[in-house]
């Protein structure tokens, strides 16, 4: 069951789920890339400080070697030179300290940013049982952990080795040189030897680091049903927000249904577009929809506007336009302003002329610039 879960992981981690394990301080983070730029940090430090880094240590051994007379029957020497020694050898480490902290800080920045997480200092007490620990060693990530070590070992050590037996007959004069020259040499050694162990350290935590952003990533990918769930949590279940969205479409079509009796005209396609105006005499504004459908709705709107003897103007361009550019309750835009006009001084001259007994007034045939009629352009 486990594999196929994992198998199943295929999608990517969403932001969500991302922000949690920050939360958690799961984090990528590359112990040899923090390792390798502290020792390359601490050692470009003291080579780069070495002539200070020596005098300091010649003082704090001169003060445990040279006294004089008086000094020495003092009961302050002890203290005196204690303190001295200190001061010397904070003053040796001090660089160093400075340029191994920010490295130190350096390291996290690169991966995954500089992150405090309260849930990572809470104490979890299932670490302590010995089954989850053993388990953890023989799992695979406790594999590719040793198998880094074995690399690391196998690489570096080969490299110092090769290092050094290249350098024996530099050890070996060593013994035979002046002593100054001698601890120079030695250092300078010492010194190559920790640059190199550096700079191969680094190149394993670069490689490390790739890794562990890799395996972060897989470890937090999702199953589809596991982001189904999450976006159900996030936006609300979808068969809820159709519901909604239907009930909200009914209230609105029977708002509209109530409103339509009080239409001055109905503009229709004739058969599959009806578009309900209002317009008020008295008012300053353009006419209105207050009422429009399509296909059955608008079968409905023409049932209810013969009911109540609303005239009806077919217009097929107009209907489409009206339909598309003008939302329920909105003011007609200026575009339709004429041929609007035109079907409400047809329906004036109807109305007289039926209240007078005489012969209807042709129908307009307003026109319409087909762009309006956005994509239902006949």
């Amino acid at each position: 069951m486990a594999e196929n879960d994992d198998q199943e992981r295929t999608e990517q981690p969403s932001e969500k789920r991302l922000k949690e394990a920050r939360e958690k301080g799961d984090i990528p983070r590359s112990r040899d890339l923090s390792g390798a730029l502290v020792v390359l940090a601490g050692v470009a430090a003291l080579l780069s400080g070495s002539e200070g880094a020596m005098a300091h240590a010649r003082t704090i051994y001169r003060l445990g070697l040279s006294y004089s007379r008086e000094a020495l029957f003092s009961d302050a020497l002890p203290g005196r030179v204690l303190a001295m020694a200190v001061r010397e050898a904070l003053m040796l480490l001090m660089p160093v300290a400075l340029a191994t902290i920010l490295a130190a800080l350096a390291a996290p920045v690169l991966l995954g940013g500089i992150h405090f997480s309260g849930q990572a200092l809470q104490p979890k007490f299932d670490r302590l049982n010995p089954v989850t620990g053993l388990g953890r060693l023989v799992s695979m990530r406790g594999l590719v952990e040793l198998v880094k070590s074995l690399v690391k070992l196998l690489f570096i050590g080969g490299a110092l080795a090769l290092l050094l037996k290249h350098s024996v007959d530099e050890l070996q004069a060593l013994g035979r040189a002046d002593v100054v020259l001698g601890v120079a040499r030695a250092m300078s050694l010492l010194g190559r030897s920790a640059l190199l162990f550096g700079a191969l350290l680094l190149l394993i935590g670069g490689a490390d680091a790739l890794y562990q952003k890799f395996d972060h990533a897989k470890r937090l990918r999702m199953t589809r049903q596991e982001l189904k769930d999450e976006s159900k949590e996030t936006e609300g279940n979808p068969e809820l927000k159709g519901r909604i969205r239907q009930v909200q479409f009914e209230m609105s079509r029977r708002r509209m249904m109530q409103e339509l009796p009080n239409a001055d005209v109905i503009v229709t396609n004739p058969t599959h577009f009806a578009v309900a105006l209002k317009y008020d005499e008295n008012g300053a504004g353009a006419p209105r929809v207050i009422a429009k459908g399509v296909d059955v709705l608008a079968q409905q709107i023409r049932l209810v506007a013969s009911g109540h003897r609303i005239p009806m103007v077919e217009a097929p361009p107009l209907a489409r336009a009206l339909y598309a550019t003008t939302s329920l309750g909105r003011e007609i835009p200026v575009s339709l302003y004429v041929a609007v006009a035109q079907v409400l001084a047809y329906v004036y001259q109807l109305k007289q002329a039926t209240a007078r007994g005489d012969e209807p007034p042709p129908a307009p045939r307003p026109e319409v610039d087909p762009d309006l009629m956005g994509p239902y352009k006949l």
